[in-house]
This record gives C-alpha cells, structure tokens and sequence, in this order.
C-alpha cells in the first residue's frame, strides 16, 4: 500500500466516477477543461467514454478527448485518460435514482480502489455516489469512508472535512442521531483524537498541531444538569490524549465555539457526531470543501457535496469542491513523501554520528 513514486514525479489521480445520474460528469468534464492540469498531473477516469460523450456533447463542449485506455500504466501523461468500466451503451436518467447507476458507481470504485492498493495510481478522488442504489452484496457499507477502510484493512480512519485552514472530522460517522450517545466511549473519542493529530502532521504539515474537542450536549452538559457524557466519556479522552502529547482542549459547546470564531485558532476540530460537524462545514464551504479519509495508508479525497440530483443536466454544478478535492489529494501525497523522508533522516542522523565520532 507504499506509494512507490519518487517525490518529483508525475502524481497519477485516479477517479471514480460516482453516480452517471448526478453531477459526476459535469464537474468532472469542467475540471478537465483546464489544461494545465495535464501539465503537472497524470489523470486517469475510471468511467465510461461513452457517458462521457453524451455529457459533453449536453454541454456543447468539443474541445476535450478522452485517451482511453485498458490499464492505468498505459495513461497519457498530457491528456485525460479513461478506463471503460463497461464497454456497452449505458441507459442515464438524469437525477434519478437506478440499479445500473448504482452498479457502475461500484465497478469504478472498486477498479480504482485495486489500482491504488497495488501502486499503479496515487492518489484516488472519488465522485459522489448515491449511498441508496449502490448497495449490494459487494458493497454494504454506509458511504465511501467505511468502504475504504475495510478495504485497507484498517479498523480505524477519520472523515476530514477541509477548506484551508478549516478541518473538522467527527467522531461517529454515517450512524442515527439516537444512536450515537451509546456509540461514544472514551477510547473511541481517543482513538478519533490520534488520528486527526497524526494526520494533521503527515498529511498537512503541521508541526505541533492544536486540536479542540466538542461536546456533545448542550452547553457541555452544564455540568450534569444536560448529560454526563462530555465529563464521563470525552473528558478523560481529552486528559488522556494530553497526557500524551497531544495539544487537545476541550470538550466545547460547538455553538459557541464557532460563534465566537474560536475555531481559527485551532488546526483541527473534532465534532461527536455527523450534522455537528457538516453543519457549520458546509456552511462556510459548501462550494469549496474537500472531504479526506484520514487515517489510511493511501489518500482518498472527495467534493464535499453530493450527487445533486436536482440539477443533473442544467449544466449549474460548480466544480470548484472537486478541483479543490484533486489538489488537495495531491498536496497531501506530496506532504505524505515529505513527512516519511524527514522521518527516515531522522532515523540516520544518529548513526551518521556515530559514525563520525571519534570515541
């Protein structure tokens, strides 16, 4: 699962291409449209030419060609590369939820997926995906979070919400409100905590990085009087991760944390539960935000939006999220290389000294 390439060469993107119904294609197409992004990146679509096709001719754009391809180490470095994830005509209904949408949302992840575990790409930007019509025996997960970490074997990631300076990820992922009191534990909000600060370090280039920790109840339970848990179980969590190390304050009422712009200065935030942290996310950076699973061994970014059904064809979808999500991919593969260089000269550095000493 090491990325083999050298740190100056070509960053090869792979990307699924989410849901053909939804907006998939047309930030996609829209993003590709950029020229440059050839000149630096190598950029593979596991996809379909022929949905490709139909969208850019709805969008009356005849200026971009697809190079398609059978393998990934067959890709043009200068031109948008498409891998067929099937070769048949393909049945699209705009904004409407289908079996078949669903099938090829999963053929092209799972296709990605196999290349980034087995190197042939480095990075891997998925587009939105109906989380309804993609369910099936192959895949029974929530989202694409809990996909990826089972398929890299870990037990443990973290759903990053980014926008610059502003990083949010949150405890309980894609579970109902009423279940996520009994789904808290003081190990888990720890397990959560060395996850966001490693990464913050690794992935952002953080040296030290500052963490805050939410609450879960109303004015951090007022003591008592509105729960116990963020005294009980998120306290000790914060006490604990301290103790070790790691700059994390809390637990803060979220309401008044980021009423009061405490939030700017911190390089991480940790929210309890889903809304509690897309909430004020997608607030501020609906059109811009990057959603990173942090905690894998390989990088994986995504839009921070979703299929937008509703305006599928209206040629209306901003691609600024998914190109935010292409270049945030690469900066952390790019920081990813840095940081295990830094390590492993830091691992030489006594040696060497040894080495020239004269004892």
């Amino acid at each position: 699962m090491e990325p083999t390439q050298d740190i100056e060469s070509r960053i090869r993107i792979g990307i699924s291409h989410g849901d053909i119904n939804g907006i998939s294609y047309e930030v996609i197409i829209k993003t590709f449209q950029d020229q440059r992004l050839f000149e630096n990146y190598t950029v593979i679509l596991y996809g379909s030419s022929k949905v490709a096709s139909y969208y850019k001719k709805l969008m009356d754009i005849n200026d971009l060609n697809f190079n398609i391809i059978k393998k990934a180490d067959q890709a043009h470095q200068r031109k948008p590369n498409i891998i067929n994830v099937i070769e048949e005509e393909v049945r699209i209904d705009m904004g409407t939820v289908t079996t078949v949408a669903g099938e090829l949302a999963f053929k092209a992840l799972e296709l990605a997926m196999d290349d980034l575990l087995n190197g042939q790409i480095d990075v891997l930007l998925t587009a939105p995906i109906s989380k309804k019509n993609i369910q099936s025996d192959n895949f029974n997960f929530p989202g694409h979070t809990e996909y990826l970490a089972h398929r890299c074997n870990v037990d443990d990631s973290l759903m990053l919400m980014v926008n610059r300076d502003f990083r949010i990820g949150v405890v309980t992922g894609h579970i109902p409100l009423s279940k996520v009191p009994e789904a808290l534990s003081t190990d888990l909000i720890l397990r959560k905590i060395k996850i966001l600060n490693e990464s913050l370090k690794k992935d952002f280039n953080i040296f030290k990085p500052k963490i805050a920790v939410f609450a879960l109840n109303p004015h951090a339970g007022d003591e008592g009087l509105i729960g116990d848990e963020d005294q009980r179980i998120i306290k000790p969590a914060i006490d604990e991760a301290f103790a070790n190390g790691i700059l994390a304050f809390g637990p803060y009422p979220a309401d008044g944390f980021l009423g009061s712009s405490n939030f700017r200065k911190f390089d991480g935030i940790l929210a309890m539960y889903h809304d509690q942290g897309m909430i004020p996310f997608k607030l501020m950076s609906f059109d811009e935000g990057v959603n990173f699973t942090a905690g894998l061994p390989v990088v994986r970014t995504s839009p921070a939006h979703g299929t937008a059904f509703d305006i599928t064809g209206k040629n209306e979808a901003n691609p600024q999220a998914f190109r935010n999500a292409l270049f945030q991919g690469c900066d952390i593969f790019t920081n990813r290389m840095q940081y295990k260089e830094l390590l492993s000269n830091a691992m030489k550095s006594p040696n060497q000294a040894n080495e020239g000493s004269s004892e």
